[in-house]
């Protein structure tokens, strides 16, 4: 299938293409195998974590993995780390959330497509009202996905915190409605949070994996919620061990 233009008023094609888009395992691999190389975080885990995630994996358990984001290098600190972790076995199975205007120019775009990305129309960038039925399309390709056995990373802030990295800014419904969809079509997800605390540059990373949730209220809101409690405990986890 041709890949489309990604833009709002083209949403309809670019969905329908990312519902099925399969990057090349061995490839992705490959590149999530060079950033670890490159940034090397330190991966620490809550007590029973690394056991919990470990074993979610094994089980072919969907994941939502949110992640707290205050910088553009996030994305490849968060490769590194799920090379580094149990993670590793769900590369080129998870679909990573990622804003439309990485798509736009087409080696970078080839690049992103490898790591799993499905492109997000913010808000922020088009307007609230003329993103909503964009927003509706790639909720519901997530949890499509999800419910063929894929799981999911998002950025659950929506943009950089550009504030105290040690708190976490609101984090929007988007993760909580993609959740409920997917467990809606008969997904028993679990949601998984990566804090993530820098020092002085981005290839000196803290990272920290709280402790997997798998029981999960009914109501987007409800989840969102949870996500944003559970996400700054990892965040607390990633700035203590960064400062050792």
């Amino acid at each position: 299938m041709t890949k489309p233009d990604v833009t709002l008023e083209n949403s309809d094609a670019v969905y329908d293409y990312y519902l099925g888009h399969r990057q090349n395992r061995l490839l992705a691999k490959a590149a999530y195998a060079t950033l670890a190389a490159k940034f090397r975080p330190r991966v620490r885990y809550a007590d029973g974590a690394r056991d919990a995630i470990r074993a979610l994996v094994r089980s072919n358990t969907s994941l939502v993995l949110s992640v707290n984001h205050l910088s553009e290098s996030d994305p490849y600190t968060v490769a590194a780390a799920a090379w580094r972790s149990p993670l590793r076995t769900v590369i080129g199975r998870t679909r990573v959330l990622a804003k439309d205007e990485l798509f736009e120019e087409r080696k970078l775009r080839d690049r992103i497509d490898l790591m799993g990305s499905i492109p997000v129309f913010r808000g922020k960038n088009h307007g609230m009202r003329a993103v909503n039925a964009a927003g509706q399309q790639m909720m519901d390709v997530c949890a499509t996905r999800m419910s063929r056995g894929d799981s999911v990373a998002i950025f659950p802030e929506g943009t950089c915190n550009e504030g105290d990295p040690t708190r976490l800014q609101s984090v929007g419904s988007g993760v909580g409605h993609i959740t409920s969809r997917a467990i809606k079509l008969g997904v028993t997800p679990a949601l998984l949070h990566m804090g993530i605390s820098y020092a002085d540059d981005v290839r000196n990373a803290s990272v920290y994996f709280s402790e997997p949730v798998t029981d999960l209220p009914d109501k987007p809101a409800a989840i969102a919620r949870l996500v944003h409690d559970r996400l700054q405990e990892a965040v607390d986890g990633a700035v203590a061990y960064g400062r050792r």
